[in-house]
């Protein structure tokens, strides 16, 4: 029966199947301006084959997926594909610092494999300030037949794409932060491109679970979200099957999805999915219509609070729980990766901060804030350039404890991490405001998250028997988090802030992960469609990796 209802679902967003012994998916996105009103004010916002949000790309692990993008923007764009690990093919992960942009008028096709995956993820553009303008949408990647799924297969399925939303358009809110000012508060939430929607959005039969999938995409805010009498039944972190624990409200930082199961257990009639800011002075909120079908009785005007204060986030984070019984992508269990009994070989320490360079505000880690290049670290790398475009290695692993206060340097911000190595990753917020982190090309442990300042003897609060292995991390005001991971994925690869402004204007650093063999058993060669930029446009590609 599932394969049966994927397989339908793809016909009806006009891909197409290969046979192959790892089916390929075929898309082609026409992305350009549309104007919209979101929060019902009209506005330019980036639609993709007319879509806001954008087609869902549902496909089953180790899928290949093939996205062939026009760009009819006036503006060169790009798009990353939240959370894929992109095993070995750092060329596909569509970030200024891997990949050259799509100039406008052209098209360029991106072809990744979904290796050893499954879960809740996202896409968005990640030129310029264009995620602030929409151009996001759904990615699924679901279990093969063989590998048993914790919970019975749901009724249906369900992608909540909620977030912030600024009613200026996006090439007004780039001015502003090239002005060096910052944002400020944004005017509104949306969820699936709407505000307060009246229409239905969902619909669920009476007695049946139902499974939700819900990405936090927007630019600014955690959220917290919540529906009117029904409890939801978290079961999936960012591609983790979890403990399956029962909550009425659930946090959702910037990046970051979550997958519940909710049960049709109340008098049949129309509910409201409800999502509220979160650590905001004002607080923010829109709602959904969720409809039990043949209802015909309006939703109660009485929405579920939201909680308030940072501590009760945090303690939901210490519920959150790995299934160790579980099978991911793979037969074997989750919890057959024991990552406590590892020795780290390396701790790098970051530091987020916030200052001004000439004048204009611009975001730092360990005191530099990033500068994106005419050429992408990336090529530049491998052809054999680096030392024409960027340093390695222009901040320490440990900073000092004034880092915050120092001045800002403004440069390409590029780590050197040696292939394989298992490493610690402290991320210390000394600021008053929440941030978000996600790390590309890998998922980490997130075994802490604590207030005040990390230091070695934290290490024995870490949880290192079933933290959940993900992707994006949030760290609490005056606070700090700590994530483990094995760099086995030889690439370059991005660690940056989710919040857009953060990102855009520094708060982000690349890891240059070099496999010493040079062999394709460790790192895909790039693609002769690959396109060049910047100084190694039309120079000869060179040597291919060979081997297995």
């Amino acid at each position: 029966m599932g394969s049966t209802l994927l397989f339908l679902l793809f016909l009806i967003s006009s891909s197409s199947l290969v046979l192959s012994e790892d089916p390929y998916w075929f898309h082609t996105w026409k992305v350009k301006y549309s104007t919209l009103s979101p929060l019902g004010v009209p506005q330019q916002v980036i639609t993709i084959n007319d879509q806001f949000p954008g087609p869902w790309i549902n496909c089953t692990s180790n899928n290949n997926i093939v996205v062939n993008i026009f760009n009819e923007l006036d503006e060169p764009l790009l798009f990353t594909w939240n959370g894929i690990q992109q095993r070995k093919n750092s060329w596909q992960e569509g970030v200024p610092g891997t990949n050259c942009p799509i100039q406008p008028g052209t098209n360029y096709t991106f072809q990744f494999q979904v290796k050893d995956q499954i879960g809740s993820f996202f896409y968005y553009p990640t030129t310029s300030v264009h995620r602030a303008a929409g151009g996001y949408g759904p990615l699924s990647v679901h279990s093969r037949d063989l590998i048993p799924v914790p919970f019975p297969w749901p009724q249906a399925e369900y992608n909540v794409m909620v977030g912030d939303w600024y009613t200026n358009g996006h090439v007004s809110l780039k001015k502003q932060l090239d002005s060096g000012r910052s944002l400020g508060k944004p005017d509104g939430i949306i969820i699936n491109g709407k505000h307060d929607s009246k229409e239905p959005m969902f619909t669920m039969e009476a007695g049946k679970t139902h499974r939700f999938r819900v990405c936090n995409v927007g630019v600014k805010n955690s959220i917290n979200f919540r529906i009117q009498k029904h409890t939801m039944k978290l079961v999936e972190i960012e591609g983790s099957h979890t403990v399956q624990n029962v909550y009425d409200s659930l946090d959702l930082h910037l990046g970051q999805c979550y997958s519940v199961l909710v049960t049709a257990d109340q008098t049949p009639k129309d509910y409201y999915f409800v999502a509220s800011s979160r650590f905001t002075k004002t607080v923010l909120s829109t709602t959904a219509v969720i409809r039990y079908n043949g209802s015909n009785i309006a939703p109660s005007p009485d929405l579920p609070p939201a909680p308030v204060g940072w501590a009760w986030s945090l303690n939901q984070f210490r519920s959150f729980r790995w299934n160790l019984t579980a099978s991911a992508a793979r037969p074997n269990p989750q919890g057959s990766y024991h990552y406590g009994k590892i020795n780290i070989t390396r701790t790098m320490k970051f530091v987020n901060s916030a200052g001004t360079v000439d004048g204009k505000l611009r975001y730092a880690i360990n005191g530099v804030s990033h500068k994106d290049t005419e050429t992408p670290l990336k090529l530049a790398e491998y052809f054999g350039l680096a030392d024409k475009v960027f340093k390695y290695d222009i901040i320490p692993d440990e900073p000092s404890d004034d880092v915050s206060t120092k001045k800002i340097t403004l440069a390409p911000n590029v780590k050197n991490a040696i292939f394989r190595n298992f490493v610690e990753i402290i991320f210390q917020n000394d600021e008053t405001s929440v941030q978000s982190w996600h790390l590309s090309g890998y998922s980490f442990f997130a075994v802490a998250i604590e207030p005040g300042r990390w230091s070695p003897d934290k290490r024995k609060n870490y949880n290192l028997v079933d933290a959940v292995s993900r992707h994006t991390i949030h760290v609490y005001p005056k606070g700090w988090a700590a994530v483990m991971t094995t760099l086995d994925n030889a690439g370059m690869w991005n660690l940056r802030s989710s919040i857009m402004e953060r990102n855009y204007l520094g708060q982000q650093l690349y890891f240059s992960v070099l496999s010493p063999n040079k062999s394709l058993r460790d790192e895909y060669n790039i693609l002769d469609t690959q396109l060049l930029c910047g100084i190694v446009e039309g120079l000869p590609r060179p040597k291919p990796y060979l081997g297995v």
